[in-house]
């Protein structure tokens, strides 16, 4: 049986994925401040940016938790395999 590859993520990869959702947030966010219109046009965007993040955050461990669970039922259906294997026996007779 073959073990299938683990994706390790690098630390300079999470790094990157973080300080680029920094600077993407940072700059919507100055933004909207710095718009030139009414406060309540700046306060709609400003929940509308909000929104925005914390759906993207429910979306990416909705996909994530989804990954996880066809990860343990291949590990289930792995050890189901090998138990079957472990216990046939080619050169057993029935009946004899």
């Amino acid at each position: 049986m073959t073990n299938p590859i683990q994706q390790q993520t690098t630390g300079a990869y999470y790094a990157q994925a973080a300080i680029s959702f920094g600077i993407a947030l940072g700059s919507m966010a100055v933004g909207v401040a710095y718009l030139p219109v009414g406060a309540w046009v700046r306060a709609f965007l400003a929940v509308g940016l909000l929104y925005l993040v914390t759906s993207a955050f429910t979306l990416a461990k909705c996909v994530r938790d989804r990954q996880e669970v066809g990860q343990v039922v291949s590990r289930v259906d792995q050890a189901r395999l090998d138990k079957l294997l472990a216990e046939h026996d080619p050169f057993r007779v029935d009946g004899v």
